[in-house]
């Protein structure tokens, strides 16, 4: 469906807004679907995220510095993500024997097996969105946005 009918626009559209439209669209229905997988699971986009970054430390810690800079949403308040995940039993946090200062931060046993319970249904999520796209396509479409992020 054409973008112009989905906003019930009568009149042309152009090029360049309509290329924003679509990508807005298409960001806001991915997330509502993204929801939607995440909700059983009582985690938002942004804990999830921060699960995601701690799993890939492969049992090491992350300071907040670490987690924040590799977020998706740089705007996310990392210390509360993390409260909120403490509080799920999702992660630990200790402070740095070597810089007070500093919180360590480590997905607990339960954190990895919440995202290994999670694994195949972001697969099927993230299948559901391109499978209408070759693979020719999907790269097309990854480099077109990539040059189109940077500003």
């Amino acid at each position: 469906m054409k973008i112009e009918d989905i906003i019930k626009s009568n009149s042309p559209i152009a090029l360049e807004k309509k290329t924003l439209l679509n990508i807005m669209y298409c960001h806001n229905s991915i997330g509502e679907k993204f929801n939607e997988v995440l909700k059983p699971f009582d985690l938002s986009v942004e804990q999830f995220n921060v699960l995601r970054i701690l799993r890939g430390k492969n049992g090491k810690s992350a300071n907040m510095c670490d987690i924040q800079e590799r977020m998706i949403a740089k705007t996310s308040n990392t210390t509360r993500l993390v409260d909120k995940l403490l509080l799920k039993d999702l992660v630990t946090r200790e402070i740095c024997p070597n810089n007070r200062r500093k919180m360590e931060i480590t997905i607990t046993q339960k954190g990895l097996d919440t995202l290994k319970e999670l694994d195949p249904l972001v697969i099927n999520h993230e299948k559901s969105f391109t499978k209408n796209l070759t693979t020719s396509e999907l790269e097309t479409l990854n480099e077109l946005l990539e040059k189109f992020r940077t500003i």
